[in-house]
């Protein structure tokens, strides 16, 4: 079976890793935390989802607070505990643990049974707009909380913060949405709500729910998933959030894609922005009313809000459709007015001009790369099997890089969807776009388009097998998955 195979792949390559630091994580129960330990627990909870109530999961502490806002410059001292009924793990999304730490299941760190914590203890080392959120199909019931990590420099701006996790809900299960989409054949490796890894063949898949689009002349396959509805903070734009602010008062809007098949634009109507940062990286500031906004993407925008009593409405559209999300702005005698939660027309398909445009404030040192390889990226929806290099994962051979290296990768999408893709363990600098070079943004996760390429660079730091794969959850739970294998 492909479980085995992939088992077998992951055994193969650490062993060949040999003395790669991996941290000692044992599962436990009952040990005392350190004092200056966050404790991150995995729960059950219900929200209310268009007036009915949903059971999901959440990554709260003990007072109730989702997620972990920290400092940079300190340790990562969590202990997870997990409280749920299923096995789980959670990813680090964005920073730079050590290999061991990183969260994603058998690479090496296996599922934690319920009842049970890990601790994890590294150097803090990465500001900046984070997340945090499941390896598997738990993502989809909202396994996911934003992981802020502050400069010490923010503190002294004087500027209100506000973070937005955006989300795509199905009263569905995700194993019923991947069936759906699968022909009912089932997962390929990536674990369900029970914690379950099996993999079936997905060579005899019959044809998906496609939702399709032509743009100039070609068909793009954009949405594949219609979703019961999209949440910005476990709400819709029934009953958004609304953040309360000062007139003419500046506001940093840290804003974070957790949806698992669904890319946005990021709309701020009345409002001018400044894009600032992105996947936590600071960038040349880049104005604008409308900012794409990629799976597993963040964004760090400021704007300035109106001298006026008022409320103004910030969107997240749904690519290729005219659905949305959103929340609010509002003055303390501001209005808030009920908006719909469909646009007027349909949102475009997610494009690379604004990523042209963008330039790290902080880039990579100007070396040549002392490896270069290339990545195809396929499938389609008829068969529903995503892959890199033709194979799925744990059949393919993974991207092989040692110490100290300057590392380049170019990316090359031959399938009709756009694919969001994330590297665990390092942040890359995206230095190329269909050939043409540019000293562009640092980033953890870049959108490539259809039939466009995208070239990115690291510095091999980081010794480990990392994740390499499509942040859509169901591509990369269909195949489109490698590593970055430290060769010892």
């Amino acid at each position: 079976m492909i479980a085995l195979r992939r088992r077998q792949f992951l055994a193969s390559t650490l062993a060949a890793i040999g003395s790669a630091a991996v941290s000692k994580l044992a599962g436990h129960a009952a040990i005392a935390a350190e004092p200056d330990t966050t404790i991150l627990r995995v729960e059950r909870r219900t929200i209310e989802v268009n007036g009915r109530a949903a059971k999901v999961f959440g990554l709260l502490q003990p007072d109730g607070r989702p997620g972990i806002s920290t400092q940079a410059g300190r340790r990562f001292r969590v202990r997870l505990e997990n409280r749920s009924e299923a096995p789980t793990l959670i990813h680090w999304h964005g920073l730079l643990a050590p290999y061991g730490q990183d969260g994603v299941p058998d690479l090496p760190q296996p599922l934690l049974p319920s009842g049970q914590a890990y601790d994890y203890d590294f150097p803090l080392d990465t500001p900046g707009t984070h997340w945090m959120h499941a390896h598997t199909l738990q993502e989809q019931q909202l396994l996911a909380a934003p992981l802020i990590v502050a400069d010490r420099a923010d503190s002294a701006r004087d500027e209100q913060e506000v973070v937005v996790l955006l989300h795509d809900f199905s009263f569905k299960s995700p194993e019923e949405l991947l069936a759906d989409l699968s022909g009912g054949t089932g997962m390929t490796g990536m674990a369900g709500d029970d914690g379950t890894t099996e993999m079936d063949n997905m060579g005899d898949m019959a044809t998906g729910g496609m939702v399709g689009m032509s743009d100039h002349s070609m068909t793009m396959d954009i949405n594949d998933i219609d979703y019961d509805a999209y949440l910005a903070n476990d709400r819709t734009l029934e009953d958004p959030e609304v953040f309360r602010v000062e007139p003419g008062g500046l506001v940093r809007l840290r804003l974070i894609n957790g949806a698992t098949a669904t890319a946005f634009w990021i709309a701020l109507g009345e409002l001018h922005g400044e894009a600032f940062a992105v996947d936590g990286n600071p960038v040349t500031p880049v104005v604008g009313r409308l900012f794409p906004l990629a799976m597993g993407q963040r964004i760090d925008i400021r704007v300035r809000v109106p001298k006026k009593e008022g409320a103004w409405p910030v969107f997240a559209l749904r690519e290729g459709a005219m659905e949305r999300t959103g929340f609010m702005l509002a003055t303390k005698a501001g209005i808030v007015q009920r908006v719909g939660p469909e646009a007027e027309r349909p949102a475009a398909p997610l494009d690379l001009d604004f990523e042209g445009s963008l330039g790290a404030t902080q880039p990579l040192a100007e070396n040549p790369p002392d490896r270069q390889d290339a990545v195809t990226l396929g499938g389609d929806m008829a068969t529903y099997a995503w892959t890199i290099d033709g194979r799925a994962w744990g059949r393919h051979r993974p991207i092989p890089v040692s110490l100290g290296q300057r590392v380049e990768v170019t990316v090359s999408n031959q399938s009709m969807m756009g694919h969001p893709i994330h590297l665990h363990g390092h942040h890359f600098q995206v230095v190329a776009i269909d050939g043409q070079r540019f000293s562009g943004a640092m980033r953890d996760t870049v959108w490539v388009p259809p039939m466009h390429t995208v070239t990115v660079a690291f510095d091999a730091g980081n010794p480990g097998v990392w994740a390499f794969h499509c942040h859509h959850l169901y591509h990369m739970a269909a195949g489109m998955m490698t590593a970055v294998a430290y060769q010892a």
